[in-house]
């Protein structure tokens, strides 16, 4: 009998289904101690049912079958859900995506991680307090100690994730399934994570890795598997797959990545028209030949007399100025935290202007204070060389219109009662409030159609509600809706974020050509570096507050001038 250790994870020919729909067919796969297997696909392709299966959590009503799958050599085919408890976070952990639904929002983080614990270990109290801190010091938590008393929504996006990834390796398993682990996490933290799962693969752990990051994948796996409509379709090394993809599909995606593209390349295939020449044109999109010229955006951050003076008139070419910004926020045990230090941008009509930084940089908060949401400690908005900020809100309501906001969790922000007729019939409502009489609907009733034409949606998916659509088609009802007022300006935060990579690719192209043909200014949010270069015209790089770096986007990424800045490029994974 050879020595050579059992596969931590052997599958053969799982196949899965809901009702008549088949989503995963014949898959097959192993992954050996001590290797990362990536599997790769768009959503809907089948990778976290697979993930799932494998842990007896397919969900209600799913037909799982299989001729073999085995954890170190020991079947659990039909293992009931006593025995499925055992053996989960013991024997195999798991990370998923979405950590505000996983983490128990009653219960503080110690008590999340400390009951694996007490529950499969013989740890005294002391000992599970100590296991506790030491893994939340491994996913990078700042100030363990304070946040291990935390509750899950007292903690960021990014902090949630971390406090998943502690609880998935408390018990040191041999098998980690990781679902998209570092989906909301900034690229530094992301960073920090990705070392930590390299250490801990190093130590002999496998890993099954699902994610739509192929610099991610291509940074930690040891094999890829790319899958597509329920099948594995293409297997190999990253050089092989990444490198040298044999399949239509994985070149596809590859071409999706927006990482070293031009400002203006598209990503994705150009989709077929949805309507004729003659039908776009009587739809009323306003078309233009090109991006409005405009003089450079300036954004700064620094002494109040390096700030323009908020009395002098604005230029203008300007859609958006930023001076002087200030705001704290009073934390815990009366802790004071400034989320904006002195932040100073200048966005002229036409442009996009990109903001950068890690988690609790002061991204968002500088997006709340220019869409005058979060009132500023000190210093003055101004929309379209207007007073903005400083203005009572029943005097900026008239003008709310000209300011469209797109937003990272777009499900969040719908009511999941609603159909997207009725979301965009409200919002045209909303946009125009004098349109009462019936030639009025009707009007709003074409306008509802022609925005759904403007993000390249069918008809057929108004009387769906948000939540039988996928994330793309979430995203794009998400856009559509913000342009229902015919803004001047768009803010972005986070739009692609929870994106697999083809369709952050189709939506990063929407953006691209809304904001030509109907001349919009764009203020980007992101985390992602690569997102940043490719559709922004300027670029400010944010940390602790403040904007430590600005200038043309070539020139930023290029040729980095601030510490933290060229820390950031360098913590960014690579393709092969």
């Amino acid at each position: 009998m050879s020595g050579r250790p059992a596969p931590a994870l052997r599958v053969r020919n799982l196949s899965v289904g809901f009702g008549s729909q088949t989503v995963v067919r014949g898959v097959s796969l192993e992954l050996a101690p001590g290797e990362c297997l990536a599997i790769v696909g768009e959503s809907g392709s089948g990778k976290s049912v697979t993930a799932r299966s494998l842990l007896g959590l397919a969900g209600a009503g799913a037909q799982v079958s299989a001729d073999e799958i085995s954890l170190a050599g020991e079947s659990v085919l039909g293992l009931n859900e006593s025995a499925w408890r055992r053996r989960r976070g013991r024997d195999v952990g798991l990370v998923l995506q979405d950590a505000l639904a996983s983490l128990d929002p009653l219960r503080p983080i110690a008590r999340e991680i400390g009951d694996s614990l007490r529950l499969h270990t013989k740890l005294d109290g002391a000992a599970r307090s100590r296991r506790v801190l030491e893994v939340l010091t491994a996913v990078g938590l700042p100030d363990p100690e304070l946040y291990a008393g935390r509750l899950s929504g007292e903690l960021s996006g990014g902090q949630r994730q971390r406090a998943l990834i502690a609880a998935a390796l408390a018990l040191d398993p041999p098998l980690l399934i990781a679902d998209e682990p570092t989906t909301a996490l900034d690229v530094t933290v992301q960073a920090q994570v990705l070392d930590l799962l390299e250490e801990i693969r190093d130590r002999g752990t496998a890993i099954l890795l699902i994610s739509h990051d192929l610099a991610v994948v291509s940074r930690i796996a040891n094999r890829i598997a790319v899958m597509h409509d329920g099948r594995i379709i293409e297997t190999g090394t990253p050089n092989e797959v990444l490198g040298r993809p044999t399949h239509p599909e994985t070149r596809r995606m590859l071409a999706a990545v927006p990482v070293d593209k031009p400002r203006g390349t598209r990503l994705a295939p150009a989709p077929e028209p949805l309507l004729t020449p003659e039908q776009t044109a009587g739809a009323g999109r306003l078309r233009v030949a090109e991006r409005p010229s405009a003089p450079a955006t300036e954004v700064t951050s620094g002494s109040p007399g390096a700030a323009p003076d908020a009395r002098t008139p604005s230029s203008p070419d300007l859609a958006l100025e930023g001076i002087g910004l200030n705001k704290t926020f009073r934390g815990p045990h009366g802790t004071v935290q400034h989320a904006v230090d002195d932040v100073n941008f200048s966005l002229p009509r036409g442009r996009t202007l990109g903001i950068v930084g890690e988690s609790g940089s002061g991204k968002t908060t500088t997006a709340r204070l220019a869409l005058a949401l979060t009132p500023a400690d000190s210093g003055v908005v101004r929309l379209l060389g207007e007073p903005w900020s400083v203005l009572p809100e029943k005097q900026r309501r008239a003008r709310r219109r000209l300011v469209g906001a797109v937003y990272q969790d777009v499900l969040a922000s719908f009511d999941p009662r609603l159909s997207v007729r009725e979301i965009l019939r409200h919002a045209v409502a909303v946009a125009a409030p004098d349109g009462r009489d019936g030639a009025n609907r009707r009007a709003g009733e074409a306008r509802v159609g022609a925005l759904l034409d403007d993000v390249g949606l069918s008809a057929a998916l108004l009387d769906r509600r948000p939540t039988d659509l996928s994330g793309g088609q979430r995203q794009r009802v998400g856009i559509a809706r913000a342009l229902a007022s015919r803004p001047q300006i768009l803010i972005c935060d986070e739009p692609v974020s929870a994106l697999d990579v083809s369709v952050q690719a189709q939506v990063l192209d929407l953006l691209d050509e809304l904001q030509r043909e109907l001349a919009l200014t764009l203020l980007f949010i992101s985390h992602d570096l690569g997102v940043i270069q490719h559709v922004s015209d300027q670029v400010a790089v944010m940390h602790a507050g403040r904007i430590v770096e600005t200038g043309p986007a070539e020139q930023v990424f290029a040729q980095p001038a601030h510490p933290y800045t060229e820390a950031l490029l360098a913590a960014v994974p690579r393709l092969v």
